[in-house]
């Protein structure tokens, strides 16, 4: 199953659905494809739209998923690798409208540099993503939580 996850933006992102339907029609996305839509408002025969999905149904859906592609939301790529999934994320534009600004852009690139996640902004990268995803061995994410908290911690300490 492949999960699609657009976030909660209050801005539609119809580009990522309308390139995901295409590849599902050419063949090159199999299987069940269950789509986390938020704002977007979106019609297909070929996902099944989901608009808001309460955080324990989500977690079940990326748990069980094969493949997750998602917008660049540090959150949703995040949630995704804590459960040592394949990522594609495709960052929302500003000049599409999709967000006010280009930092998931910046997410993603970076992400992407690390190895954790394959990146795609168009989809020409996105198809290329798709075909390269069963060989990409990506980077295990592991959590700084501890570290942080540690850091937080000693600078309270010597205040």
């Amino acid at each position: 199953m492949t999960l699609v996850i657009l976030g909660t933006q209050d801005k539609e992102f119809t580009r990522l659905l309308k390139m995901v339907e295409d590849e599902i029609k050419k063949g090159l996305i199999k299987g069940e494809v269950i789509v986390q839509a938020g704002q977007t408002k979106y019609k297909s025969n070929y996902m099944e739209i989901l608009d808001l999905i309460p955080n324990t149904k989500f977690n079940k859906l990326i748990k069980e998923s094969d493949l997750v592609i998602t917008h660049g939301g540090v959150g949703s790529i995040i949630s995704a690798l804590k459960h040592n999934k394949k990522v594609i994320a495709v960052p929302r534009l500003s000049k599409y409208g999709e967000h006010v600004n280009d930092h998931q852009l910046e997410i993603v690139e970076e992400f992407g540099r690390l190895g954790y996640i394959k990146s795609a902004t168009n989809k020409r990268e996105l198809t290329k993503a798709l075909e390269e995803i069963d060989s990409f061995e990506g980077t295990k994410y592991k959590s700084n939580n501890n570290k942080m908290i540690k850091l937080i911690e000693d600078f309270i300490d010597n205040i």
